[in-house]
């Protein structure tokens, strides 16, 4: 029986400093959320702060007028988000999981979107480039293994680079300029598996 109890308390000391107070090295993952899908890397830049790289295809709501009834599209985007990883340390001596960087954080999201293809568009419309940097706070969580989920929410700006309508001739200006800028929310709910 002691030997029982000495082999469970060493594993359990080993399983709980198995965890660190630093991001990990490199974690990839593929998510899904409401409205698309993204496959990421986490490089660990220093103890606290990530960069996440992520590629995927996810939903676009039409942004102005220059859509008219364009309404709901999916599109490709590609995203840099450094993040920093506030309270490793604090999780880690409450015994919390860490792994796959489990924690809060705070990020700068810059996301483009190219206009190299575009779902559910008609074919009386043109999308355009778009990039938006958009401050975030967030939180991601450990589900066994290899289960991750994580929510964000944030408010940024989107810089919307108009082209030329390819059916009508005409030049889509907006605001006296080949572009339009506005104020974007970004709300996320996703569930990832990491590799």
């Amino acid at each position: 029986m002691k030997r029982i109890a000495a082999v469970l308390i060493l594993g359990f000391s080993i399983g709980t400093h198995a965890q660190n107070n630093s991001v990990e090295k490199s974690i990839f993952s593929i998510q899904t959320g409401v409205v698309g899908v993204w496959f990421n890397n986490e490089s660990k830049l220093s103890n606290s702060i990530a960069l996440r790289s992520e590629i995927g295809i996810e939903h676009d709501f039409t942004v102005g007028d220059h859509y008219d009834n364009a309404g709901f599209i999916f599109q490709p985007v590609l995203t840099v988000e450094p993040r920093y990883y506030y309270n490793l340390e604090k999780r880690n001596g409450n015994g919390k999981v860490t792994t796959n960087n489990s924690g809060n954080y705070f990020s700068i999201k810059t996301s483009y979107h190219p206009d190299w293809f575009v779902l559910n568009l008609a074919d009386n419309y043109t999308k355009t480039d778009d990039l938006a940097i958009i401050p975030t706070w967030g939180l991601k969580r450990q589900i066994g293994t290899h289960f991750t989920y994580e929510t964000a929410i944030g408010l940024g700006y989107r810089m919307v680079y108009l082209k030329e309508n390819q059916q009508s001739g005409t030049v889509q200006n907006v605001d006296g300029a080949y572009n339009r800028n506005q104020y974007t929310p970004h709300l996320h709910l996703r569930i990832g598996y990491a590799l």
